[in-house]
């Protein structure tokens, strides 16, 4: 099965992981990292400054693909899309 996210393409069979995720920033310098969004929910109550949230795509050992969104909305779209397609 062949999903699409944004305008790039994936063989189902080829991802090893494949998760949404919110972008906080770290505190050093502009570094962000990945939080889950269940954590920054219920335990983050203000501490870290939320930067973004993103589905996040490993295909095999060495492929990352990132699709970032400004807010939550905007990924919830986007992962009802994808939904959509994992349905079929």
């Amino acid at each position: 099965m062949i999903i699409t996210i944004e305008d790039k393409s994936f063989q189902s069979s080829d991802i090893t992981q494949l998760y949404p995720a919110a972008l906080v920033k770290t505190g050093y310098k502009d570094e962000t990292t990945q939080v889950s969004l269940e954590w920054l929910e219920v335990e983050s109550k203000g501490k870290v400054e939320l930067q973004g949230y993103g589905i996040f795509i490993h295909v095999g050992k060495d492929e990352k693909f990132s699709f970032l969104y400004k807010n939550r909305e905007l990924l919830d779209e986007a992962i009802a899309k994808l939904a959509k397609q994992l349905q079929k």
